[in-house]
């Protein structure tokens, strides 16, 4: 007897889930919600609809109608988390699904992460403040509580609005703005007309992610991440949803040691026991950490702490999961998941993107792109490489590039730089359009550039 199970799809990220649920022991039948026409997931699903906004209401009224059919729901973009979709299907429907509730959708309040971060440890908070437009009756009055605050700790800050998308979004003294007149006028105070904004120490270091999965009592970790988020190499351009990532063999990356790695662990493991404390902790289930850390002077801080899979990162974890990915599924809503076991390999993900993603101009080519070579090195090279499409539609038995991050190539290896190699091969093999990618994502040179700042730091 086949399993139905309840996707929600944007990109890369939940095809890579998707991928795991096919290569499951049992016979699943996918039934698909999906932001854009992927032909990964039409190829695989059952019943595939598109849904631009993956509004909450259009999953209910899919989830509904194959309801008979769904035995649980996995979810992969946070919009839809935080508006509620687990919170809104069950009740509808009684279909378990696998994300966090509204509640603890806490990727949808920064300054609620930095107090969760205060409480349970403080240490790794950056020094931070909170600006209340509740607390202020002028723009001038904010603009002089604004200045006071960069006489106090300096001009390198990070500005942060406390909900996800809004205003002009995160900005960063040295990437964004230079001067305090563009920090309030560029970021800050489109933000603030809005809500609530941070403005917060900037960090000095070298960033990687944890990704935790939880059944509601138990926290499982996984190994650390390292993502490339500019959009052009050598860290130059704006910041994307990441071009591509890596992942050593084990639980740590090059440049950390393996006290960072346990620092890490035990702030997620804190943050959980917090968070279960504030509610029903089946709440939780799902991916309910996914915390962004700086190995910096100063130890490890928290950069930011997100409510459901990371995309790219979760893309270097799902290959080189031992267990079958349904029984996973089946763990976390029984609430028995205690366990993971992982290959012992490196993985590198590299992300192939439109000629125009992350530039103001807008690339007016041909969108056409031939997938044949691809997909015959996928084949050739078996367990050691997968190609995830995101932003890929196909029409008329064609493939083309949509305007944001086209297509993930995950290679699988011994070592960092054979998982590169692989990766970096099947992004070659991708013809047509005008597409580009970052050339140094887990290279020899960078890695060491790494190493050797914390080097210069831990002095």
């Amino acid at each position: 007897m086949s399993e139905g199970v309840l996707v929600v799809s944007y990109g890369a990220r939940a095809a890579a889930m998707v991928d795991l649920l096919e290569r499951s022991e049992h016979d699943v039948d996918l039934f698909i919600v999906d932001k854009q026409k992927n032909p990964f997931n039409v190829e695989r699903a059952e019943e595939h609809i598109v849904d631009p906004s993956l509004s909450v209401d259009k999953i209910v009224e899919f989830a509904e109608k194959h309801k008979e059919r769904i035995d649980f729901g996995i979810i992969g973009p946070e919009d839809p988390i935080i508006n509620g979709v687990r919170d809104k299907v069950e009740e509808k429907t009684s279909i378990p699904i696998i994300c966090p509730t509204a509640e603890f959708a806490i990727e949808g309040s920064k300054v609620r992460q930095r107090k969760l971060m205060e409480e349970v440890s403080p240490e790794m908070n950056p020094e931070f403040k909170v600006f209340d437009p509740d607390e202020y009756s002028s723009k001038e009055e904010v603009k002089k509580a604004v200045f006071d605050y960069l006489d106090e700790i300096g001009n390198k800050v990070a500005v942060k609005p406390d909900t996800p998308a809004a205003g002009k979004g995160v900005g960063v003294w040295g990437d964004h703005f230079t001067s305090r007149g563009d920090l309030f006028e560029e970021f800050f105070y489109p933000n603030f007309e809005d809500g609530k904004v941070l403005i917060e120490r900037k960090v000095d270091g070298e960033e990687f992610s944890l990704q935790f999965i939880s059944d509601g009592e138990h926290l499982i970790r996984t190994p650390a991440v390292r993502d490339y988020k500019r959009a052009f190499e050598g860290e130059e351009g704006p910041n994307t949803g990441g071009m591509g990532c890596y992942k050593a063999k084990g639980n740590i990356l090059p440049f950390m040691d393996e006290s960072d790695w346990m620092k890490a662990v035990k702030t997620g493991e804190k943050l959980h026991e917090a968070l279960k404390k504030e509610g029903n902790k089946e709440d939780l289930r799902g991916f309910p950490l996914y915390m962004a850390y700086v190995c910096s002077s100063d130890g490890i801080k928290v950069f930011e702490i997100n409510s459901r899979p990371g995309d790219p990162e979760i893309m270097n974890i799902l290959p080189v999961l031992k267990d079958d990915f349904v029984e996973v599924c089946h763990k976390i809503l029984e609430g028995n998941l205690t366990s993971l076991e992982f290959e012992n390999k490196a993985t590198v993900v590299t992300y192939k993107v439109p000629w125009d993603y992350g530039r103001e101009e807008e690339y007016k080519g041909d969108k056409k792109i031939d997938m044949s070579e691809v997909k015959k090195m996928e084949s050739e090279y078996s367990e050691n490489l997968r190609v995830y499409p995101a932003a890929l539609e196909m029409e008329d038995e064609e493939y083309y590039a949509q305007s944001s991050r086209t297509i993930a190539l995950v290679g699988i290896a011994e070592t960092i730089e054979k998982a590169r190699s692989i990766s970096q091969q099947a992004v070659e093999k991708i013809k047509g359009a005008d597409l580009r990618y970052r050339n140094d994502i887990a290279s020899k040179e960078h890695i060491q550039k790494s190493k050797d700042h914390m080097a210069e730091l831990r002095k």
